[in-house]
């Protein structure tokens, strides 16, 4: 895969992580106001546990600054596919009009994920 575009990606996955990673500790963008019963409650759910913010968040935040630092990236990857995977079921489930960003940060994920498939093939062996 092209070096020029999987340098792109990194870095565009590893800023919209960070900063919406770093949103949820320090909430700075306007949370969304509409939003089905069952995506509050679970996001409510979530909150409360202090699962959303500390482990998310800080997991987000984590995998953003290694990519841009271009440090562990395949770790990275493979630390942020769950979550990624969790952001799209979300929306395809409670949320389906909102799927766009989940579904890039997936996408990207995955683009970046088969760019270094080589340092993977060792765990599918």
């Amino acid at each position: 895969m092209n070096s020029k575009v999987t340098l792109v990606l990194r870095i565009l996955l590893g800023l919209i992580l960070v900063i919406f990673g770093a949103n949820k500790f320090y909430p700075f963008m306007p949370a969304p106001t509409e939003m089905s019963e069952g995506a509050m409650s679970f996001m409510g759910a979530l909150g409360k546990s202090g699962y959303m913010f500390p482990l998310i968040g800080g997991v987000e935040v984590i995998v953003g600054l290694l990519l841009l630092l271009k440090k562990w990236v395949p770790f990275a990857l493979i630390l942020l596919a769950p979550v990624a995977v969790n952001m799209v079921l979300f929306h395809l489930v409670l949320e389906p009009g909102s799927i766009a960003p989940a579904l890039a940060v997936f996408v990207i994920n995955a683009i970046l994920i088969y760019a270094n498939w080589d340092k993977f093939k060792t765990l599918f062996n």
